[in-house]
């Protein structure tokens, strides 16, 4: 017993911190006389339908689970507080970074992307790093991953691009072909594809890698004056990936690792922090960079906009219970505070609508009523009434309707958006053609070291040699805009898998 961690004696030490007897009551709190036993005519049966105890468990049961995320539907939250350490007032007047030594309550949600809820945490997947800031202004989430970058830059091809993370539809198997037909077809994945089958493509538990709001966002300083900025969050326990084969043994010795390694370290005193960053880009920069300053498949290279710090984030507590603080979590890219805004990326955009919507559907209208993710820090004032699960007083009395000559809630002038001006025709436009390997092509010459770029190789050669023959041609062909010694190691790697496989196939 002396041996075992924090996670496996959960159990122990919540007895150890009982000091009063408790008895069993029902849904509606009237006391169990026997919870081991029916209510039946005679000990053999029939079960009584005035079996209230009975009735109120079974119908509780049967809907204690709440659909699951489409995406991120396993992970791992955790509490703590933000701090700032550096004063960014000049570039934003969001509450949360208003002066050095300010402590606002965070809670954060880590996650695998597209497995379901009992997969394991050391596949080969993004990471999403989620932090809900609880300011006086209001809730601010900021929805990211463990990378800089995504897979796409239109957020109509979200949908099907998450189909090819998920099962076929036939088979209800993961599909080689799915996902490597929808890469090869879309090349702006690339970038985001080199990075996920490099080593920090699996992460060593989430204590050992950065995070990022990933997208573009706009900060409004109190003159109303705005730039364009990223988010990094560093990790200050350094960097640790784990190679495929220890990923895989660990899938099969336990497959809630990730969940596991942060639980027991917030428990054991070893609380993860992460220094916090902010790049900066004026309107007239992102008018001449090289690149679309908001497309999210690519970066904006530090050594032109270098990181700016401004605070650290720590979780020093651990969830109490699991299901409500972190299951029914919900983070969403539209709840952002004055001082920040949207920019005009497009992922950005349809994420503001998105993900609000799927919370409505898995939690309900109210689920910004939900004690974890109340905006508690201010008092709820508005002209919003009713729905299913409304759990606080409903604004009570309070005038429902606007305008009103009741004293119901006013306009926040303060809290207007920046005006801006969009341009430009109103049309489809495909952006598949856009530079699609130069960002990828750094990577790979700049960014990766010798035996790194050899576990790259190795690692998508193994997963693409069970795809078709012609999306592995098309394949590899992209990768050859990237550099021509990727594209040729490639080629090589799947050669030599054919070549056993006809041997093997021979010899049986």
């Amino acid at each position: 017993m002396s041996s075992r961690d924090p996670a496996s004696d959960q159990l122990v030490n919540y007895k150890k911190k009982q000091t009063e007897k408790t008895h069993i009551v029902t849904g509606h709190g009237a006391p169990v006389d026997n919870r081991g036993a029916s209510l039946t005519a005679g000990p053999r049966g029939p079960i009584l339908l005035q079996d209230i105890t009975f009735l109120d468990e079974l119908a509780h049961f049967d809907r204690e689970r709440i659909p699951e995320r489409v995406v991120h539907a396993k992970g791992a939250g955790a509490f703590g507080y933000f701090e700032v350490t550096h004063d960014i007032t000049k570039y934003t007047k969001a509450s949360v970074f208003s002066k050095i030594g300010k402590k606002t309550p965070i809670a954060v949600r880590f996650s695998t992307v597209g497995g379901e809820s009992g997969s394991a945490d050391t596949v080969r997947d993004p990471r999403g790093f989620a932090v809900k800031f609880y300011t006086e202004d209001g809730i601010w989430d900021l929805v990211g991953n463990n990378t800089p970058i995504f897979f796409i830059r239109d957020p109509l091809l979200f949908p099907v691009f998450i189909h090819t993370q998920k099962r076929n539809p036939a088979t209800h198997l993961k599909d080689c072909d799915m996902f490597w037909d929808f890469i090869s077809l879309r090349p702006e994945s690339t970038h985001q594809v080199m990075f996920l089958f490099s080593d920090r493509g699996i992460p060593d538990g989430y204590r050992h890698m950065n995070g990022y709001g990933s997208h573009t966002f706009k900060l409004v300083n109190d003159k109303n004056e705005a730039v364009y900025a990223k988010f990094h969050y560093k990790t200050n326990q350094g960097i640790k990936n784990l190679f495929a084969q220890k990923a895989t043994d660990v899938a099969a010795s336990d497959p809630d690792y990730s969940i596991r390694d942060l639980y027991n370290a917030i428990s054991r005193g070893q609380h993860p922090s992460w220094s916090f960053y902010i790049q900066v880009m004026t309107f007239e920069q992102a008018e001449k960079f090289k690149w679309n300053p908001f497309d999210l498949t690519k970066v904006w290279p530090h050594s032109d906009y270098p990181l700016i710090p401004v605070g650290k984030l720590v979780l020093d507590r651990n969830p109490a219970n699991y299901f409500a603080e972190v299951e029914q979590i919900a983070f969403s890219p539209a709840h952002m505070i004055p001082g920040i805004e949207p920019s005009p990326d497009k992922m950005l955009q349809g994420r503001l609508f998105s993900y609000s919507d799927t919370h409505r559907h898995r939690l309900g209208a109210n689920y910004l009523q939900i004690p974890v993710n109340c905006p508690y820090r201010t008092r709820i004032t508005n002209y919003q009434r009713d729905g299913p699960q409304t759990f606080t007083n409903n604004q009570e009395g309070a005038p429902n309707y606007y305008p009103n000559s009741f004293s119901g809630p006013e306009d926040a002038p303060h809290a207007a958006i920046t005006k801006f001006t969009p341009t430009g025709d109103v049309a489809r436009y495909n952006t598949g053609d856009d530079d699609n390997f130069s960002q990828p092509s750094i990577f790979w010459k700049k960014t990766l070291k010798p035996e790194e770029r050899d576990r790259l190789v190795q690692n998508i050669v193994d997963h693409l040699k069970d795809a078709a023959d012609f999306i592995q041609e098309r394949t590899v062909k992209n990768f050859s805009q990237v550099d021509a010694e990727f594209g040729r190691r490639l080629t090589e790697g799947l050669r030599k898998h054919a070549k056993n496989n006809i041997i093997a196939s021979a010899n049986l």
